[in-house]
């Protein structure tokens, strides 16, 4: 048995409707105090100004391709995480940052061994 994670994210997609696609609050009460206070008009704002930086050909096409090279590379090879993001949004660099940090933490209390994948085919069933 090998076991490997790879995680991969993707920003906003014009052929997905970005965050125009994103779910309404179930506490209309809530929702309509915040329309109503000094964020009056926020949500609209957001939802223009992201619509206003995601490129044309910003589809899923380009997730299914992030996913087939992960795929595609071999055991131990394979990247943690994967960013397929058009808008260039930030949040490559923040996961950069926060991989770093958890991984040296990791390194600090002696659970280095969670950082690289586990390859157990050569392992008898009854050591698995």
């Amino acid at each position: 048995m090998r076991i490997a994670a790879a995680i991969v994210l993707w920003g906003a997609l014009a052929s997905a409707g970005g965050a125009q696609t994103a779910p309404e609050s179930d506490d209309k009460a809530r929702a309509a105090e915040y329309e109503a206070g000094p964020y009056k008009g926020f949500a609209d704002d957001v939802l223009k100004g992201f619509a206003s930086i995601v490129p044309p050909d910003a589809n899923v096409e380009g997730v299914a391709d992030a996913i087939v090279k992960v795929v595609d590379t071999p055991f131990g090879k394979r990247p943690f995480r994967v960013h397929y993001d058009p808008t260039q949004d930030g949040a490559e660099v923040v996961n950069m940052v926060c991989d770093r940090v958890r991984a040296e933490l990791l390194r600090r209390i002696g659970l280095s061994d969670v950082l690289t994948p586990k390859d157990f085919t050569g392992q008898s069933k009854s050591a698995a």
